[in-house]
């Protein structure tokens, strides 16, 4: 089962099933992964209702990724947790909606009519701005709090990142899935093979690293600047990406520039960083090879869910031959950044 039964009506019924009466008004928010929408609720609140994709994550994994943001939000760590759901109740205290069914302790993810959704309260903000005097300083103590927790224990079940098999398993798909042009396959496939093969002796090197429980996916755009009073700061409302990894792997993609200019805002990050958690020097050379991996896993990205009517919509540049002439020089490049 896909989104295509996925109407606002439905919607709607299923958050009527644990009790979130809406008053009709209904905003689809921009997301490709799942289907998020903004419900606006008959008591004037507002929540944020996410639809799972399904089949991209287990029942798990779902679970422990809201655990793990229930644990964040209970060390005061500013984060937006799933709402602990109930079925809603009849006059007489019977549940109100047949074929409903509520996972995890506390139950945080629901099921209806085979669609997985859970809830979260409507947290309004906007992109930091890393020119701003001290701002990377204070996302580095967000993100040091939220690894602080994250030390604590590894996930069981939520993903733990293996460069050499999460690239191969990216190559296999884009290569199986016959989305390079054939004469661009050989150039890039050869630029492709020799970028991981760099990814993966360079996690060797700086082996044996520790590894946490990560945002996982801590580029700008999910980083929040939120304003409460009269106080401001960093917050993330989604962990749909939460894994197992190096530390660097929150913090890399918040740098940006030449070497110099990425070291200087590293500094800066770390300056925060280390006020709550220690990091590792050595996982500094993980920073190109981070870049490379996710460059690869993109594309792989799109190839999976090429299916899905939004994608082609979106990216219809994916799959043409200036996209794979673009992707053979950006590997290129990353091969003689990583050899720095």
């Amino acid at each position: 089962m896909g989104y295509e039964d996925l109407t606002p009506q439905q919607v709607l019924d299923a958050l009527d099933a644990v009790g979130l009466r809406g008053d009709g008004r209904i905003l689809q928010l921009n997301s490709y992964e799942n289907r998020v929408f903004q419900v606006f609720l008959e008591d004037g609140t507002a929540v944020v209702a996410k639809f799972y994709r399904p089949g991209r994550w287990s029942d798990d994994q779902i679970i422990e990724e809201h655990a793990f943001a229930l644990e964040l939000a209970q060390a005061e760590v500013p984060v937006v947790p799933p709402l602990v759901l109930a079925p809603a109740q009849t006059t007489e205290g019977e549940e109100a909606t047949e074929g409903l069914a509520l996972l995890g302790n506390p139950p945080t993810l629901a099921c209806l009519a085979g669609h997985r959704f859970a809830v979260a309260a409507r947290c309004a903000g906007r992109e930091p701005e890393l020119d701003a005097p001290d701002t990377l300083e204070r996302i580095g103590r967000f993100i040091g709090r939220l690894h602080a927790v994250g030390r604590r224990k590894p996930f069981a079940h939520r993903h733990h990142l293996e460069p050499g098999r999460d690239g191969r398993r990216a190559l296999q798909v884009i290569v199986e899935g016959d989305f390079v042009p054939p004469d661009q396959l050989p150039t890039w496939r050869s630029a492709c093979e020799a970028a991981l093969a760099q990814v993966v002796a360079a996690f060797e090197a700086a082996a044996p690293l520790a590894t946490l429980r990560l945002h996982g996916d801590c580029h700008i755009g999910n980083v929040l600047w939120r304003q409460t009073g009269e106080h401001s700061g960093p917050h993330v409302v989604d962990l749909d990406d939460a894994m197992q990894g190096p530390a660097v792997q929150d913090l890399w993609m918040l740098v940006s520039g030449d070497h110099a200019t990425m070291a200087r805002q590293l500094n800066q990050l770390l300056e925060g960083y280390e006020q709550f958690s220690d990091f590792d020097d050595r996982e500094r050379t993980l920073i190109e090879p981070l870049r490379t991996l996710r460059m690869i896993r993109h594309s792989a990205w799109l190839a999976e869910r090429w299916s899905d009517p939004t994608f082609p919509i979106n990216f219809p540049f994916f799959g043409s031959a200036a996209y794979w002439n673009q992707q053979t020089a950006q590997l290129r490049e990353q091969l003689e950044a990583m050899a720095r």
